[in-house]
């Protein structure tokens, strides 16, 4: 069984694969000519000082303290860090983004 893909230019100049134009709906929707996409809400304005190896301290708006990252356990492992080379083990940035999109 063979199979062909062909890819060239279609109206407007869009990329097309397989004979199939992009959809014009969501072509649209982002497109910053008609206003359609939000304009930003938000810029967090923190900073991050790393101590030594893994440790980082994170100076985050709404935090009176700094906040301290670190590896633990399994994520030590992973970035092949000696968990006995750690001088503290906290938190690393990837459990700080899974608990705010837990939550």
């Amino acid at each position: 069984m063979t199979s062909t893909r062909t890819e060239g230019r279609g109206h407007d100049n869009h990329v097309v694969r397989d004979g199939k134009q992009p959809s014009r709906s969501i072509e649209k929707q982002f497109t910053y000519e008609d206003n359609n996409v939000s304009k930003v809400a938000y810029v967090s304005h923190g900073r991050i000082a790393r101590k030594i190896g893994a440790l980082r301290i994170a100076y985050l708006p709404g935090e009176s303290q700094p906040v301290t990252f670190s590896v633990h356990g399994a994520i030590a492992q992973h970035y092949k860090v000696d968990p006995a080379a750690l001088k503290e083990s906290h938190a690393s940035t990837l459990d700080y983004a899974i608990a705010a999109t837990a939550g």
